[in-house]
């Protein structure tokens, strides 16, 4: 068994990325900050998750969008800005297809949600800075079964928000 973390749009936070980082070690395999952290990637509080570049990430220094695999599982991670996931998931499915992805995560409008499309799964964790659409700040973790993920939504504060828990079947 395998966990994901799964955050976006931090906006600068420093204190709440660190946080994170300490809640769950030694829980996740994986930490992924899907654009917008305002940091430097030299920076303490985004070391040691996978980032990349959000349209407010001035200065470079992160990809565009990265590949990773955990427990079988090849994860794309992106922004969205330039995919323009505000409008749709379309072009958005169309590289995950090119990339041969089966969990794509990605940021941009702050507005959590997850969603299966074409057998690949798309996930915004929300934002723990300027969240939309809810009022809690959130982020995600991702528990990678065989045969199943099963998704849970925190709160910036670690509570986890129960009744947005879902079960997604993805064989592998």
């Amino acid at each position: 068994m395998s966990k994901v973390l799964v955050v976006s749009d931090s906006h600068g936070l420093t204190k709440e990325l660190e946080v994170l980082k300490e809640r769950h070690k030694g829980e996740v395999e994986l930490m992924i900050h899907c654009g917008d952290s305002e940091l430097s990637p030299d920076d303490k509080a985004i070391s040691e998750y996978l980032t990349v570049l959000g349209n407010c990430d001035f200065g470079g220094g992160y990809p565009l969008e990265t590949t990773s695999e955990v427990a079988g599982r090849k994860f794309l991670v992106t922004h969205g800005h330039r995919y323009s996931v505000k409008s749709s998931l379309m072009n958005l499915n169309y590289k995950a297809k090119e990339v041969k992805a089966d969990i794509v995560c990605f940021g941009h409008s702050h507005v959590l949600g997850a969603e299966v499309i074409d057998g690949i799964l798309f996930l915004n964790p929300g934002s723990i800075r300027l969240p939309r659409g809810r009022l809690e700040k959130t982020y995600v973790i991702l528990d990678l079964l065989e045969e199943k993920i099963i998704l849970s939504v925190f709160e910036a504060n670690g509570r986890e928000i129960s009744e947005l828990a879902r079960e997604f079947v993805l064989p592998k």
